[in-house]
């Protein structure tokens, strides 16, 4: 099971990436529902629990003013708009699920799992960057310490 929400933590990257790429874009044609409905149909066999994908995009993309606004302060000298857009996804993917999915998903994994998405999908320092964010977020946010490096 651990291995097939993988596979659907994947799914909701590359649905979240092309969303956020045609938007930004200016595709008017662009519709959620239906990337998300085209990468999870390439995935039918593989992925049992679709709900869990479906709320993991609709979950970002509902927080998503909120996630940024948390993600900004913690890394003050990568504005978001020039972090790389898999790494943006990524880091709204494991602060969705750390702060909205504790109950269903441990910290650890939230962010393992993030860690693992920006090693296959962001560039060769995309991984630490990604560990050293959602560590301060979760020490900030869901700890509730400030370690002195935030400014929230």
């Amino acid at each position: 099971m651990a291995s097939n929400r993988h596979l659907g933590r994947i799914v909701a990257l590359q649905s979240l990436y092309e969303f956020e790429f045609r938007t930004q874009s200016g595709d008017t044609s662009v519709d959620i529902d239906e990337i998300l409905g085209r990468n999870l149909e390439r995935y039918e066999s593989a992925i049992d629990d679709k709900s869990f994908v479906k709320e993991l995009v609709a979950g970002v993309l509902e927080h998503q003013v909120d996630l940024d606004s948390k993600i900004q302060p913690i890394a003050p000298e990568w504005p978001l708009e020039q972090v790389a857009r898999v790494d943006r996804n990524v880091l709204r993917l494991g602060l969705f699920e750390l702060l909205h999915r504790a109950e269903q998903v441990p910290p650890k994994v939230a962010i393992n799992e993030a860690v693992e998405l920006a090693k296959s999908f962001g560039s060769d320092n995309s991984s630490k960057f990604i560990n050293g964010v959602l560590g301060t977020a979760f020490r900030t946010f869901v700890e509730g310490s400030d370690d002195g490096n935030t400014k929230v």
